[in-house]
């Protein structure tokens, strides 16, 4: 912040903040400015542009973060105590676009220091009404980036795969929105590169550089060839809605969306595909009883483990939701075999165990504890996703106790053809599978008969993944890395 100037009869404070959001430099010169008194109408900011200022070194968004700013100030001006309402504001409304975001903030930071307290809690009051919609506007933005990145892939390096995106955002949110990424995405290094700012994620820590132009991205892979596969199977021509669509996929992303080159044939071929379906007699389900089911399965007596899979695959789902069976995977005699609870979504579109976030995760942990997933039998108690579709979305949903018994005769025969010397049983559910009782995971870790076989009761990944501390995520991975190696060792893997 620069010292007084003369503009005609009023001195004012020039204020210059870094590119971007700046929190920190704006809250530093907030508590400057009001301890000193300064009324927002002698108060001009700006911000600067990418490099005006010499600022932290830039890092690699494979690599090291950049060093972070320590300037806080904290002591040398009085803190400054705004109600809660006003600091959510205030964090939205500073990634927005527009310059005057600045000054219309101070202005309201200003009012509530001179004793509007509940200011922000007033919608009808012009200034709380703009910078209300502004700070909706910016959080819409942030949505949109959660849900219209897509990474391709960049192949593999020091032994992690490394991805890249491309994403063009109406606001400064790639901080705001980069939390999420990381939780979504732990276990493979990534960057998302946009005109407003980059971020990128090593396995260890996100690093933040300047805006970049649009990279040569890769060719499309398997995972999106199958993604496109789903997206046409998944529309339905019934409630195509181009309006709709527009507007919660508006045009200017389609660019970086693989499935939007299939919207205009799937919205041609809509009415001809409505017309089909009506025309179809309706035929009314049939009940289904699942014991009766599970019985008739028995009676066949596979003789193999490619002939119960064959059996699997030919089975409808026990669980709500459920389309694709996904079947163990290993080699049979493998010394260990891992029980996880269910297929995720991205296990149901590929086709695999164990290769979603939850997956992902589980496959660092394994190579910390000395275990190759080549040489491991990996499977799930229930063979189907069970989901709610909500929008475009398949939101995951635990199996019930009764839904988790009917498939306890597959993972049964299952584990007989494969015949492992120890069975891992990856949380609650694959315990109560094997078991046919319930475990309290955190406190009954570690070595138990489950059932027939001789198992170990170790945590889920996907339970790490929803820790909220990053502490208690590193203290739940090295247990459960430890609990790998001690099976591991039990098994003579």
């Amino acid at each position: 912040m620069s010292t007084a100037r003369a503009l005609g009869a009023v001195e004012t404070e020039s204020v210059a903040l870094a590119y971007g959001a700046d929190r920190a430099g704006f809250r530093r010169a907030v508590r400057r400015l009001v301890a000193a008194r300064v009324p927002p109408d002698q108060v001009v900011w700006r911000m600067r542009e990418p490099g005006e200022a010499e600022g932290a070194p830039a890092a690699d968004l494979f690599g090291a973060t950049a060093t972070p700013d320590v300037g806080d100030e904290a002591g040398q001006t009085p803190a400054l105590a705004v109600p809660r309402a006003a600091g959510e504001i205030a964090d939205l409304v500073l990634c927005h676009h527009d310059t005057d975001r600045f000054a219309r903030l101070y202005s309201l930071i200003w009012r509530i220091a001179q004793g509007e307290r509940r200011l922000a809690d007033n919608p009808a009051d012009p200034l709380v009404h703009r910078l209300s919609l502004m700070a909706k506007s910016v959080r819409r933005d942030i949505h949109k980036m959660h849900a219209f990145v897509r990474f391709r892939a960049l192949g593999v390096e020091s032994g992690r795969e490394r991805f890249i995106a491309w994403f063009e955002p109406e606001h400064f949110i790639v901080e705001a929105a980069a939390p999420f990424f990381r939780t979504r995405f732990p276990a493979m290094d990534w960057a998302i590169l946009t005109p407003l700012g980059t971020v990128g994620w090593d396995g260890q820590a996100l690093a933040f550089g300047p805006p970049a132009a649009r990279p040569p991205l890769p060719e499309a892979d398997g995972f999106e060839e199958g993604w496109l596969a789903y997206y046409a199977s998944a529309f339905n021509p019934a409630r195509a809605n181009p309006v709709m669509m527009r507007t919660e996929m508006p045009r200017k992303y389609w660019a970086n969306l693989p499935e939007a080159r299939l919207i205009p044939a799937l919205l041609e071929s809509a009415p001809a595909r409505v017309a089909a379906m009506i025309e179809r007699e309706a035929q009314a389900p049939r009940k289904r009883d699942p014991a009766k089911a599970v019985a008739a399965m028995a009676r066949q007596a596979p003789s193999s483990l490619a002939e119960l899979n064959a059996l699997i695959r030919a089975t409808p789902a026990f669980v709500p939701g459920g389309t694709n069976a996904v079947l163990g995977e290993g080699p049979v005699g493998a010394a260990l075999a891992l029980v996880g609870e269910q297929p995720g979504d991205r296990e149901d579109i590929e086709g695999r165990p164990f290769v979603g976030p939850a997956g992902q995760l589980l496959m660092k942990a394994l190579a910390q504890a000395g275990l190759d997933r080549e040489r491991l039998y990996l499977t799930n108690a229930v063979k189907h996703f069970k989901f709610a579709p909500r929008g475009k979305r398949r939101l995951h949903q635990t199996p019930t106790a009764g839904e988790v018994k009917h498939y306890r005769w597959w993972l049964d025969a299952e584990l007989g053809f494969v015949r492992p010397r120890l069975v891992v049983a990856l949380g609650a559910t694959a315990a109560l599978a094997l078991s046919g009782e319930a475990v309290a995971v955190t406190t009954q870790r570690g070595p138990r008969p489950l059932g027939r076989h001789p198992g170990f009761v170790t945590l889920h990944p996907s339970y790490l993944l929803r820790l909220p501390d990053p502490v208690a995520q590193a203290q739940g991975f090295a247990a459960l890395v430890a609990d790998l190696r001690q099976a591991r060792e039990l098994a003579g893997a």
